[in-house]
């Protein structure tokens, strides 16, 4: 069985003319993943064509270009490149020479002048020239239509103080810098990849880079465990749902009912004038009303500026003494006390009166109330 398969393994069709198996396929000493250094003695004839690549920067990085143009030029002079500054066109232009080894350092120069224009910082720009850092300029102008939205989702990328910026930056291992309607990272491929999806996910509003670097800080922490390195790590990221915010709605104006005929036309300046009667006074008086108008204006502004002077000069109220000994609820308590003292004081006056009444003139008294009452009937 095992001769059979390899039987048809060695007569399995190619597709391409080269497309043959190599005796350093299965070399386990080989590292494919690692970028030697270019040697000059891999290509001693140099190039055959000149190649050259030119850039547009904006006019307030003139300045800055100016000074820094110096060392870049001894840095693309090193790789034998030549760059030249047009200030009165306002480009950079990078091209190969015949000292010019390496083919990809055109690509490389290229890539460092467009960094330039982008305001990346020269000495971090010219960092681009070693063979393990890339570059790459995302653009998002033109993900968003409004603009407020595109600030405002440009500052959640940035950060309070840069914090979310400088946490990507350790998190991806890539120099990241938001300007204008681009954001240019350098860094490593896998860096770049993450970069990219972390900065269009945040503009086109699908996820904040808060929960992007809550993920990252996870998988950072799963690479060091080997346990995990062949499993799957979707159990232990998490989800994040988008929660739908309620939006205040817009109040339509109410329809006014059709009419065919058109709204009345506004009296002009001249029908006001007409209708007060100002239209037929003379210069003179017209002036003199000017005049009257803003005199008691001044006098209205100068009876206020008085008032509000005066008004410092008046003294406040005087709160009420009251004796902190006695407060108002006791004073209420002992003068209900004295009124219900006077009520028993009268109530006993009315029984002593009572038990003090003679029967022998109370039976006499009565007995003349008697006689009267019948000598009136009769």
């Amino acid at each position: 069985m095992e001769e059979e398969n390899m039987e048809k393994a060695m007569n399995k069709k190619h597709k391409g003319k080269h497309d043959k198996p190599k005796p350093w396929d299965d070399d386990p000493n080989i590292d494919r993943w690692n970028i030697e250094k270019f040697d000059p003695s891999w290509n001693e004839g140099g190039m055959l064509e000149v190649s050259s690549f030119s850039t547009l920067f904006p006019q307030y990085r003139e300045k800055y270009l100016q000074e820094a143009w110096p060392m870049v030029k001894a840095a693309l002079k090193e790789s034998g490149v030549t760059c030249e500054l047009n200030l009165v066109e306002g480009s950079m232009t990078v091209s190969t020479t015949r000292k010019t080894r390496d083919p990809y350092i055109i690509v490389k120069a290229r890539d460092l002048i467009r960094l330039l224009s982008r305001s990346v910082p020269a000495p971090q720009a010219i960092k681009i020239l070693n063979d393990e850092m890339q570059c790459d300029i995302i653009k998002i102008g033109n993900l968003v239509r409004n603009k407020e939205r595109f600030v405002k989702r440009r500052q959640h990328l940035v950060g309070p103080n840069s914090s979310t910026l400088k946490a990507l930056e350790i998190l991806t291992g890539c120099y990241i810098l938001v300007q204008g309607n681009t954001v240019a990272a350098m860094g490593s491929f896998k860096g770049l990849k993450q970069v990219r999806k972390i900065v269009e996910d945040c503009i086109q509003n699908k996820m904040h880079p808060v929960y992007h670097i809550k993920i990252l800080m996870i998988k950072k922490e799963l690479e060091k465990d080997p346990a995990l390195a062949n499993e799957n790590w979707d159990r232990f990221l998490p989800n994040f749902k988008k929660k739908n915010v309620k939006q205040k709605k817009v109040q339509s104006k109410e329809k006014k009912a059709y009419t065919p005929f058109p709204p009345p036309p506004q009296p002009s300046k001249i029908d006001k004038l007409l209708e007060s009667g100002e239209y037929f006074l003379s210069d003179k008086k017209k002036e003199s009303k000017k005049w009257q108008e803003k005199q008691e204006k001044q006098a209205e502004k100068i009876a206020d500026n008085k008032r509000k002077r005066e008004a410092a000069f008046i003294p406040p109220e005087e709160p009420s003494k009251q004796d902190p000994r006695e407060p108002d609820d006791r004073k209420k308590d002992v003068a209900s006390m004295a009124k219900s003292i006077k009520e028993k004081a009268k109530t006993y006056g009315k029984q002593k009166s009572v038990e003090n009444i003679n029967p022998e003139a109370y039976i006499a008294a009565s007995g003349e109330k008697s006689s009267k009452k019948k000598s009136k009937r009769s």
